[in-house]
């Protein structure tokens, strides 16, 4: 039987050893209720599709916001500060072991947008709604999905990087070459005053009447 349940919404886990337990999806935007799923119900999953075996259970959504995940939960990085949102992550399908979780700089439902790599051995505690790191920033994250805005600034960086390598090389050669010009100026001098000191010598008038057949 080919049956529609709806959206997958959340997952509830068990924080303490990042293992998933089961989800829970929404029939329908104006529906109330959710259907709850066990991880065993899994049969396969082919790209945005989750195909399941048996009968959901049926619960409200009062009840499910109290289960335990740290889907959307603020990250926290080693100076106290809130760096990112805790977007997705990849698990293993028969264990429900968490192999690592997806960090979002910004809102995680928005499209398109970046995803870091956030391994659990960086992980020093959670709490429900917050996720604490050893980590300063993002940038110590491996980039794992570039958003086109990331994409721009990255090579808008690079050509500025570039110009400022350009900029540095071209003050560099004008700095050799004054220095250039300026050794040349004072050998010249030191040349031209060598050239006075050694012939310039200096007589009295007596020798140079002596010497002048004219006087």
């Amino acid at each position: 039987m080919a049956l529609n349940y709806g959206i997958g919404e959340n997952v509830w886990m068990h924080p303490p050893v990042h293992r998933i337990l089961g989800w829970y999806s929404r029939p329908s935007n104006f529906e109330l209720k959710r259907n709850v799923w066990r991880l065993n119900q899994i049969s396969q999953i082919i790209e945005n599709e989750i195909y399941v075996k048996g009968d959901p259970a049926i619960s409200d959504l009062a009840t499910l916001k109290r289960f335990p995940t740290l889907m959307e939960a603020s990250l926290i990085n080693s100076q106290g500060s809130k760096i990112g949102v805790i977007a997705d992550f990849l698990f293993e399908m028969k264990t429900g072991k968490i192999k690592y979780y997806l960090v979002s700089r910004s809102n995680p439902k928005i499209p398109g947008s970046s995803r870091w790599k956030l391994n659990i051995s960086d992980i020093n505690d959670q709490q429900p709604g917050l996720v604490f790191c050893s980590l300063p920033s993002l940038d110590d994250l491996f980039l794992i999905k570039s958003s086109i805005k990331h994409e721009f600034f990255k090579k808008g960086k690079k050509i500025i990087d570039r110009f400022d390598d350009m900029k540095n090389l071209a003050s560099n050669k004008l700095e050799n070459w004054l220095e250039e010009d300026e050794d040349i100026n004072q050998n010249f001098k030191f040349e031209q005053d060598s050239f006075y000191n050694d012939n310039d010598k200096l007589r009295s008038y007596s020798d140079k009447s002596e010497e002048d057949p004219w006087i």
